[in-house]
């Protein structure tokens, strides 16, 4: 019976960190639901770079995109277990094991994209980064993920065009409670799915950044994309506790400095592919619409009241919104 135990873990172990060499070099899995050719895997790939050239090629990075081990929850239930080291997830997501996080999927939170990455890079960013710690999942930074806008097979120039409407949203009761206030019909569906419902008429339509809108290929489906930009949800690179500590200090040190600089070397790129995107799909017959955003956010605003009796999320909404 000791044989069989010390057997699986060992087993267990070699899955986790692909040891191609025990004690000299580790390599980590990251499994995400992005394209290849999307900016955030492209930070990634910049991270697993300058990973092996920090410790001298003795820790290592696996990237598999696409959905290729797992949907986005799939992939933080394996990091839970110790199947898999690190994930990329929306914060839209994550807010299921760190209900704080919640307050990134509020609408219109973030005064700008500069006031977006001071958040993230201030204390209280930080601090929601950790929240997810006793579920077995430790964030390590923030990638940009743009700010959302409908896109959808009719054009919405106006809350009221969402009307009855069945949006695809991410598995986030904030997210639902942001589409049904627009009076649409919110519909969580995984990513690697919409396209097809997209196409069966499952969904009308879809809310996401630029560069997912393209590199998805939805915009083959939906024609019309309005930029209300009503959220800037980010995207978080997620270890696991298992994996986490069974690194040593120094790998640690290793993988979170590669981590903060591919979230400034991502940032950059994120911008130039967000341009190009939209370029790409305008081009691709997409007709891109600029409304009156402030239309949106009215409709939103009962959201931060519902927060106001919800003493530490309240608090942070209210951190956030004094940062500068």
């Amino acid at each position: 019976m000791r044989l069989v135990t010390f057997t699986i873990v060992i087993w267990s172990i070699l899955v986790l960190f692909g040891c191609s060499q025990i004690n000299q070099t580790k390599s980590l899995k990251l499994a995400h639901g992005l394209d290849s050719q999307h900016p955030v895997h492209k930070g990634m790939e910049f991270m697993a770079e300058r990973l092996a050239e920090k410790s001298g090629g003795k820790l290592l990075m696996e990237i598999y995109p696409s959905q290729q081990l797992g949907t986005e929850r799939q992939c933080l239930e394996l990091l839970q277990i110790g199947s898999l080291a690190m994930t990329k997830v929306s914060a839209a997501v994550m807010e299921n094991f760190a209900p704080n996080i919640q307050v990134f999927s509020l609408p219109y939170i973030f005064k700008s994209r500069e006031h977006n990455y001071k958040v993230l890079d201030s204390e209280v960013g930080k601090k929601l980064l950790l929240q997810g710690e006793k579920y077995w999942l430790r964030g390590l930074t923030y990638f940009d993920a743009g700010q959302r806008s409908f896109y959808t097979k009719d054009p919405v120039q106006k809350p009221a065009d969402l009307e009855g409407k069945k949006i695809r949203v991410q598995e986030s009761v904030t997210a639902m409670n942001l589409v049904r206030s627009m009076g649409g019909a919110p519909t969580p569906i995984s990513w690697g799915e919409l396209y097809t419902a997209l196409q069966q008429g499952v969904v009308d339509g879809a809310e996401n950044n630029p560069p997912s809108f393209y590199t998805s290929r939805h915009y083959e489906v939906c024609k019309y994309y309005t930029l209300n930009e009503h959220t800037a949800v980010p995207d978080i690179l997620v270890i696991g506790t298992i994996a986490w500590n069974n690194l040593s200090k120094q790998e640690q040190q290793w993988l979170q400095e590669a981590a903060d600089e591919a979230k400034d070397f991502q940032r950059k790129l994120w911008q130039k592919a967000e341009q190009e995107a939209l370029e790409a799909v305008e081009e691709a017959g997409v007709q891109i619409i600029r409304p009156d955003k402030s239309l949106f956010a009215q409709k939103t605003q009962e959201l931060f009241e519902a927060y106001k009796d919800q003493g530490e999320k309240y608090e942070l909404i209210q951190a956030i919104q004094d940062i500068e």
